[in-house]
């Protein structure tokens, strides 16, 4: 079914299921598909506003889609829900949380009281690491349990189109997310002993040693001999006037709009962090079709790998370095978003002010662990580890590789033995959670006869697929085996296996063979054969996105042996050959600024608490009047009392009270909540589904 508002075609993601079903939202019937989460549906129907808060009136809309917050809270069949993790059936019926909901007065269905189950292991979170680690336990001849709140194995894999970095080795650099993500699901199935509990909800861990979990079919009590959290990681925020806008996302929220449930969910849109996953984004808006008219960093330079900035700045998404977003302007919907410079205490500098009209706005300013679980079984005695982002804030090859490490600590444990862990294994856990290195400074290729590769990588990264593909092994490094920069030697026989398998899009070809005068560059091209036709003319960059000239387009042809990528021939004049990188998708003209400046609201009007919506004066005012202890502050103003449990706003206060000059040794942090997400009291007493 074509739509407007479905991703229709994908240069990588193939076509999902034809399997549409009907329900109503606020009374108007939709079309959705079966089983995608309600959140999704909603969306893809046009509707993006999900309701008002009760308290101010404010739109709310999806934030994070993952379960974390509770901005896509909608009343569906008469629960109030979590929208982005209840799968869409025939005839649900849904509706908005309009102020203070009035729920249905339901018959719920008795069900069985909660079922006792105890286990060697339980792992919760089905992600890179969490998959890594039940395959290592498995293999060990171990009972495990692996528990997730997801329809699907994978976690965040399964939301990345992109080739991943690494060892090709270790963690299958080279391949894509979504692939890894079905080849790990794949191994596990393989193994006894592993149950798999998707659509799950880790609701607590308590003091007799047991875990409560929330599964589709009722509530469980679990005992594991060892718990494992690999439950990843949630997004940071921040306070700025018009931030809870339906429009402005978590970055991840945007990958699973695009990536996971194929929604064309923006026309244009802004991007705010400068890390690996706004830069990722950034690059998945465009195989998805969208504008990219820009990405801000607070910093003196971006913090994600420098290919994948000059990845994005060759296709022409102007990057703006220390700026950052004063304020997201709309009614209803974000419709444009404010811009400014920053100074060394990244204070907005007055008169640099820009604007941008755009419908969303994607939020990438890091990530926080998810680790409560792990905490509370600290608390209470209960053996437990940490592993992937739940652990440390890295690249999912870390993950997988960190998963496979704590999996194999666990069974020599259980197993009453010492660990044995390899070196090299714990090496390499260290090298591949490496932001990346020195940056070398731009060497031009001499060579102008033959063809031979042109490798425009210069930042030490954990990244070695072109070493491992070359047939030849003319690509090898000085440095170390997986971080060393890449150098080619004589020899090239022209496979272009090296410009298909690079994750950074950074390696050319340059064939001089047949025209000495206009030879012929070779590219990776990940964005669609119906973007690019035969004899077209191109604009051509270098490296780092700056226009160099021209070129013909020659062929655009599947790469064979490489899922998912093409190879884009381009002729261009012999003096430019040699620095050729990318081709520019985005005119200037398309990334230009407006020329009026919205009024911006006080800072104090920022919203920090999203449920409540409780703002930064509102904080401020208390810290003012003395207020140190946390559970005072949420008493007197509401922040933290909402259905996310304080999630999102515990991660933004304590940047106000820095900023208010008092020290954090002074403040008494909240007391946990003892669940983790919200849960009608009829489940735990087997009187209700969900």
């Amino acid at each position: 079914m074509e739509s407007k508002t479905r991703v229709n075609r994908h240069p990588v993601l193939s076509p999902l299921p034809d399997s549409w079903v009907k329900f109503t939202f606020n009374g108007r019937e939709m079309v959705g598909r079966a089983g995608e989460m309600v959140s999704s549906a909603v969306f893809a129907g046009g509707e993006h506003v999900f309701g008002h808060h009760h308290k101010d009136g404010g739109a709310q809309g999806i934030f994070c889609a993952n379960g974390q917050c509770s901005q896509c809270t909608l009343i569906i069949n008469g629960l109030l829900l979590k929208s982005c993790i209840v799968p869409l059936e025939e005839g649900m019926a849904v509706r908005s949380v309009e102020g203070l909901p009035a729920l249905d007065d339901l018959d719920a269905p008795l069900m069985n009281p909660p079922e006792r189950v105890e286990t060697d292991v339980l792992i919760i979170g089905a992600g890179p690491s969490g998959m890594a680690a039940a395959k290592e336990l498995g293999a060990s001849g171990l009972n495990v349990i692996i528990a997730d709140d997801k329809d699907r194995l994978g976690g965040k894999l399964v939301l990345q189109t992109h080739k991943f970095f690494g060892s090709e080795e270790d963690c299958r650099a080279g391949v894509r997310g979504t692939r890894i993500a079905e080849i790990l699901a794949e191994e596990l199935q393989e193994l006894s002993g592993i149950d798999i509990w998707m659509n799950s909800i880790v609701l607590a861990v308590f003091s007799d040693g047991t875990v409560g979990i929330r599964k589709p079919d009722g509530y469980m009590i679990v005992k594991p001999r060892q718990l494992l959290v690999a439950a990843g990681a949630r997004e940071k925020s921040l306070p700025f006037p018009g931030c809870t806008l339906p429009g402005v996302y978590g970055a991840g929220a945007f990958q699973t709009l695009v990536n996971r449930d194929q929604i064309r969910c923006s026309e244009r849109l802004f991007i705010l962090g400068g890390g690996n996953v706004g830069l990722i984004g950034a690059y998945h808006a465009l195989q998805a079709g969208m504008t990219v008219v820009g990405l801000a960093e607070a910093m003196e330079k971006c913090g994600g790998y420098k290919v994948h900035v000059d990845k994005i700045a060759r296709m022409g998404v102007p990057i703006y370095t220390r700026h950052t977003v004063l304020a997201a302007h709309g009614q209803e919907e974000l419709e444009s978003v404010t811009i400014a410079a920053v100074d060394e205490s990244f204070i907005p500098i007055p008169g640099t002010e820009i604007n941008f009209k755009v419908d969303t706005l994607l939020v990438a300013v890091g990530l926080s662990s998810v680790n409560e679980f792990h905490s509370k079984a600290l608390e209470f005695g209960i053996p437990s580890m940490l592993t992937g982002d739940s652990e440390e804030i890295a690249e999912a090859s870390a993950a997988m590789f960190s998963g496979r490490i704590c999996g194999r600590r666990i069974a020599f444990s259980l197993q009453g033995e010492p660990a044995d862990i390899p070196a090299e294994w714990l090496e390499k856990a260290e090298v591949l959670k490496s932001p990346g290195g020195r940056i070398e400074e731009y060497r031009e290729s001499s060579l102008k006869e033959g063809v031979f590769p042109v490798i425009h990588c210069f930042q030490e990264i954990p990244c070695n697929p072109c070493m491992t593909v070359c047939p030849k092994n003319l690509i090898t490094t000085s440095g170390h085996a997986i971080m060393g920069l890449p150098e080619y030697s004589d020899g090239c026989i022209g496979c272009k296996k090296c410009v298909a398998i690079c994750p950074g899009l950074a390696i050319s070809l340059v064939d001089y063979r047949k025209n000495r005068e206009f030879p012929v560059v070779t590219i990776s091209w990940e964005l669609g054969d119906w973007l690019l036709q035969k004899d077209q003319t191109v604009t051509v960059t270098q490296w780092e996105g700056i226009p160099v000239g021209t070129g013909t387009v020659v062929s655009l042809k599947n790469a064979v042996g490489f899922p998912s990528t093409m190879l884009l021939d381009i002729r261009v004049p012999e003096k430019i050959a040699g620095i050729v990188a990318g081709v520019r998708i985005q005119e200037a003209e398309t990334t230009t600024p407006e020329e009026m400046i919205p009024e911006l609201p006080i800072p104090d009007s920022a919203v920090v608490c999203r449920c409540e919506r409780v703002t930064a004066g509102e904080i401020r005012k208390l810290l003012r009047e003395g207020v140190r202890d946390m559970n005072e502050l949420k008493t007197r103003s509401r922040a933290g009392f909402g259905a996310c449990g304080g999630k999102t706003c515990k991660t933004l206060i304590p940047g106000i009270i820095k900023g208010e000059g008092i020290a954090m040794d002074r403040i008494t942090d909240f007391t946990e909540r003892p669940l983790f997400a919200e849960t009608r009291l009829g489940v735990f007493c087997g009187k209700e589904e969900k």
